[in-house]
């Protein structure tokens, strides 16, 4: 049943059975079968199916509070008594590429140390490929990192899936109807990431898959955090992660503009050496999903 719910808690929250799917490391049938068991289980319909979308019925709303006080109270029974302070080492260390470290990982670390204080954290931040050399060369156990290497000695596994957007102030009003064309986004000025970042790789291989090789860039920095703060200052435009612009929408500051017949994508893994066991990675690995799904 802890498991139906949480299904269902995750649909709810993305309205989508396939991202749900994507969330949670499981297939769409599995998803809407594990719905489909609950409405008749408790003989009522929880979401009305569109031709390409679904929402909550009213008896699924009330369903969904039910549903975020019995899965607490499971995560306050998990934490009282599966998982003790002393099942943990003093002093934990791993790798994050820059994305992860800026606007995920801090919050998730600081949810742990209210759990285990007495656990203290050495977090590096660097690019893909250092924090892979790191984990060859055990300087450190563990990372978690933007895309994977066919390196057979690490062993890669999925964790959070990461969309590029094109995002500008909030206030410019250029495209009323918030879409452009592959020809417009050629045409508008950019903001960059320097060369060699692993986000702009990422970015120029799926324009190039697209027969675009070039955009009209006018500016570049080194860091997400420069370019957000020069787009409120601006009505120039950037590709951004959309994991480092969530306060910017929910405050106002930065809006996204969706680009016709282009999709960016990538994701984050969790990776080790191969035949790496760590009853500690394990558990830390399900706290990191648990607390972003939250």
């Amino acid at each position: 049943m802890k498991t139906k719910l949480h299904i269902f808690k995750i649909v709810a929250k993305h309205l989508s059975f396939t991202k749900a799917a994507e969330q949670l490391y499981i297939s769409q049938p599995a998803i809407s079968k594990a719905i489909k068991n609950l409405e008749q289980d408790y003989k009522t319909t929880l979401f009305i199916r569109k031709r390409n979308a679904i929402e909550l019925t009213t008896e699924g709303k009330s369903f969904l509070i039910y549903t975020n006080k019995i899965l607490a109270i499971y995560t306050e029974m998990d934490e009282k008594f599966l998982h003790k302070k002393e099942d943990f080492p003093d002093f934990i260390d791993f790798g994050v590429s820059t994305t992860l470290s800026n606007y995920i990982i801090p919050k998730i670390i600081a949810k742990f140390r209210v759990q285990f204080p007495e656990t203290k954290f050495n977090v590096i931040s660097n690019n893909s490929e250092n924090i892979e050399n790191l984990i060859l060369n055990e300087d450190i156990n563990f990372g978690i990192t933007e895309g994977s290497s066919a390196n057979p000695i690490l062993h890669f596994e999925k964790f959070i899936k990461d969309e590029i957007v094109l995002v500008t102030n909030i206030k410019n009003n250029t495209f009323h109807t918030g879409q452009i064309d592959l020809q417009t986004l050629q045409e508008i000025p950019m903001v960059e990431r320097e060369k060699g970042s692993g986000t702009k790789a990422i970015i120029d291989t799926f324009l190039l898959n697209h027969k675009i090789t070039k955009l009209n860039s006018v500016v570049f920095f080194n860091s997400t955090e420069a370019i957000k703060n020069y787009l409120y200052n601006s009505d120039h435009y950037a590709l951004l992660s959309v994991h480092s612009i969530s306060d910017d929408l929910m405050n106002n500051k930065l809006k996204i503009i969706d680009i016709k017949d282009l999709s960016i994508s990538r994701w984050f893994y969790f990776v080790t050496r191969t035949g790496y066991l760590s009853n500690t990675f394990e558990y830390f690995k399900k706290f990191v999903r648990h607390s972003y799904n939250l």
